[in-house]
């Protein structure tokens, strides 16, 4: 009985680990972008240029899922050369002390609404880590000649002082909040 047992065990985790697809962040399809009040009366748009990330998942939908991301801070672009170089200081990310930031997902679930998720995981900025939720609309899958792709919008907001970015600290000039607004197009491996 303790070798059947095993034997469907096997069975289970060989048709689990097929069943499981992988996925690579395609960067010439997707953009990681941020915006973030200036003096209470605008905003300044911008995004990171380098980054990875994959998903793993089964089936259609995205239910169980996984997603891991690696931002390279230092390619921060805000379309101010000056600026950009402030935002890599200490003033704000000390790219040079903590050049990545990271994501990992810990689960997805349903919202009940057709292709919208709700994905929980730890963003890692500087030397923090933090629960974060971002609202997801999966776009589907299509196949070409190039492969098959993968899309998705995700967005959630955060607060810049729960990751040790104290320039400004009244908010004044520097918002506090930052929307993170992210369009991914993923690749089948």
């Amino acid at each position: 009985m303790r070798n059947f047992m095993s034997l469907i065990a096997l069975v289970f985790l060989t048709v689990s680990s097929i069943a499981q697809t992988e996925w690579k962040v395609d960067p010439y399809h997707s953009s990681l972008n941020f915006n973030i009040a200036h003096s209470g009366i605008s905003l300044v748009n911008g995004k990171f240029l380098d980054y990875t990330g994959n998903l793993k998942k089964d089936g259609e939908a995205l239910d169980n899922a996984k997603f891991d991301f690696t931002v390279q801070v230092k390619s921060i672009d805000t379309s101010v050369e000056a600026r950009d170089k402030h935002l890599r200081s200490a003033d704000f990310f000390e790219v040079e002390k903590y050049p990545e930031m990271k994501f990992k997902s810990t689960k997805i679930l349903a919202t009940g609404k057709p292709d919208h998720y709700l994905l929980y995981g730890d963003l890692t900025i500087k030397d923090v880590t933090k629960p974060v939720i971002f609202d997801v609309k999966y776009g589907g899958t299509v196949k070409s000649d190039k492969g098959e792709k993968l899309g998705l919008k995700a967005k959630t907001t955060i607060n810049r002082f729960d990751y040790n970015i104290k320039f400004d600290p009244s908010a004044a000039g520097v918002g506090k909040d930052v929307n993170i607004v992210v369009h991914m197009q993923f690749a089948k491996q």
